[in-house]
């Protein structure tokens, strides 16, 4: 497995502060980082110096529309089919991160829980 780097102190902080606010979301670590589950299926998280959402297609493509936002790839060239990487502007606006994370958690919450 390829080594990752920490996130960024302050990006975990952020990710600690919000994820309170979603009650109906699992907190758990996956390969060392802040995430959250639905169901047992992972709706967003960090990676190294990045938060990424899972989003139905439509949802997606409307974010990966924004600057800054970018496909979810946790080694180069491998992208995760379904999740987006949030820009550093949405992560640093309250409404807009809350909005993109309910967004993810409902969809987390449409999809078959994982045992």
């Amino acid at each position: 497995m390829p080594s990752f780097e920490k996130s960024p102190a302050d990006l975990v902080a952020r990710f600690e502060a919000v994820a309170p606010r979603f009650a109906g979301a699992q907190r758990r670590q996956m390969f060392g980082y802040p995430c959250l589950f639905v169901h047992g299926n992972l709706v967003t998280g960090l990676h190294e110096g990045s938060w990424m959402v899972r989003l139905p297609d439509d949802e997606r493509r409307e974010l990966l529309a924004l600057p800054g936002a970018g496909p979810f790839e946790p080694m180069p060239g491998r992208p995760m089919k379904g999740y987006a990487v949030l820009p550093a502007a949405v992560v640093a606006d309250d409404a807009q991160l809350e909005a993109w994370l309910r967004r993810a958690i409902a969809y987390g919450g449409s999809l078959p829980p994982k045992g």
